[in-house]
C-alpha cells in the first residue's frame, strides 16, 4: 500500500486572498523532508481564485507544485467543505506525507480529515524527520505533560499526517533559481504546469455550519506577532504584582505573556498563555519574570532571538535557554530595569529633535 503513495504535501493557509506566514514555515519543513525522501513537495491551497503572484510565491519558496482548489464557498474556513475537498484530493493523488499548521484551522481540519481517510495524525509536532531505514515520517512532540519527548511513526497507514506549531521554524526563503522545472504528478493526468487550478466539485461544498460574523482581535500588541514579549510566571507571587510587569512591557513596547500557572490562577486570561497549551511566540526579545522555564513553557518561547530571564532561583530551567540571566529579586530588579529603559528612550527621543 505504501508504494502507492508518493510525495510530501503541505496545507497553505490563506485569508482574504493572501497566503499566511504558516504556509511558508511549512514549506521549510516540507522541503527538508522531501529532499530526504526524496520526492516532490506540493502546496495545497483551498479558497477563492488566488492571484497568480500569491501561488508563484509558494513555488519560489520551495514547492515543486501547487494544487489550488477554488470556489467562493471556500473563502472562509468551514470544516466540512474543506475536509471534503482534502479527502477528494488525497484520493486522487495519494500523498505519502501531509503537513499542516497547528493553527485554529489546522487543529480543527486535520483530525477530521484523518478520520475520513482512515489514517493517523500527530498533533503539535516540534520535530520531523525521515527514518532512513524505513522511509517513515518520524514525528516528535512533547508527551505526558511535556515531561518527555515522544517520537511517533505511522507505519501502516497513509498519508502520514502531522500538525506543526506556528512560529516553531523560520519561513522558507525565496530560491535564487526561480520556480522549479515542470514535472508530472502521476496517478491522475494533469497539464504540464507547476500550478494546477482545480474547480471544487459542487457536491463537496455543502456544510451544516454557516459563518455569521467575524470579530477581529484589536489588541494593541497581539502576542503571537509581537517583536518583544514580557512574560510572567508564578514567581511574581500574586496577581496584584502584575503592574510591575506591565510597566516594563510598556517601556519595551512589548506584549504581555504568561505561563500556564499564572493563567490557571486567574492572574491573566488565557490569550496571554505561552507554551504547549497556549501560543508559540518568536519575538526579537523575550523577557521572563519569575518564569521557572518548564518544558511546556519552553516549547512556546525558545525560538525567540534573545531571551532574558529574571529569577531568584539560579537553578531554574529557564537559565538553560536564556541568553542573559539575572539571579535576584525581581521586585528590586524590574523597577530599576524599567527606569533605565524609560530614561534611555527619553534620551534617544531628545537626540532626534531638530
Amino acid at each position: 500500500m505504501q508504494e502507492m503513495h508518493h510525495g510530501v504535501w503541505i496545507l497553505a493557509e490563506q485569508s482574504a486572498g493572501r497566503l499566511q506566514r504558516i504556509s511558508y514555515e511549512l514549506l521549510a519543513r516540507g522541503r527538508e523532508l522531501a529532499d530526504k525522501r526524496p520526492c516532490d513537495l506540493t502546496a495545497v491551497v483551498l479558497g477563492p481564485a488566488l492571484a497568480a503572484d500569491e501561488l508563484d510565491e509558494l513555488l519560489a519558496r520551495g514547492a515543486d507544485r501547487v494544487l489550488a482548489v477554488e470556489s467562493p464557498a471556500l473563502d472562509h474556513f468551514l470544516v466540512e467543505p474543506h475536509a471534503a475537498c482534502l479527502e477528494w484530493l488525497i484520493g486522487l493523488y495519494r500523498p505519502e506525507i501531509f503537513l499542516a499548521g497547528a493553527t485554529s484551522t489546522g487543529r480543527t481540519l486535520m483530525p477530521y480529515v484523518a478520520v475520513r481517510v482512515h489514517t493517523g495524525l500527530t498533533a503539535d509536532c516540534t520535530g520531523l524527520d525521515i527514518d532512513p531505514a524505513t522511509g517513515n515520517l518520524l514525528q516528535t512532540r512533547p508527551a505526558i505533560g511535556g515531561n518527555i519527548m515522544a517520537t511517533i511513526q505511522t507505519p501502516n497507514h497513509r498519508p502520514q499526517m502531522a500538525t506543526i506549531r506556528p512560529k516553531s521554524t523560520p519561513v522558507a526563503q525565496r530560491r535564487s533559481t526561480g520556480v522549479p522545472p515542470v514535472s508530472r504528478m502521476g496517478v491522475s493526468p494533469m497539464q504540464e504546469t507547476a500550478t494546477h487550478r482545480l474547480a471544487a466539485p459542487a457536491h463537496l461544498l455543502d456544510s451544516r455550519v454557516r459563518r455569521v460574523a467575524f470579530v477581529e482581535n484589536t489588541s494593541e500588541h497581539a502576542l503571537a506577532e509581537a517583536d518583544a514579549v514580557v512574560a510572567v510566571g508564578r514567581g511574581i507571587g500574586r496577581g496584584d504584582h502584575l503592574p510591575l510587569a506591565k510597566k516594563l512591557a510598556d517601556a519595551l513596547d512589548a506584549a504581555l505573556g504568561a505561563t500556564r500557572d499564572v493563567v490557571d490562577r486567574g492572574w491573566l486570561s488565557y490569550p496571554h498563555q505561552i507554551g504547549l497549551s497556549g501560543k508559540t511566540v518568536t519575538p526579537k526579545l523575550y523577557v521572563g519574570l519569575g518564569v521557572s522555564g518548564s518544558v511546556q513553557h519552553q516549547a512556546g518561547m525558545q525560538t525567540a532571538e534573545t531571551i532574558l530571564a529574571v529569577n531568584r532561583d539560579a537553578d531554574a530551567p529557564i537559565f538553560r535557554v536564556a541568553d542573559l540571566g539575572i539571579v535576584g529579586n525581581l521586585f528590586d530588579i524590574v523597577p530599576a530595569l524599567t527606569e533605565k529603559i524609560a530614561a534611555a528612550k527619553k534620551t534617544a527621543a531628545a537626540k532626534e529633535q531638530p
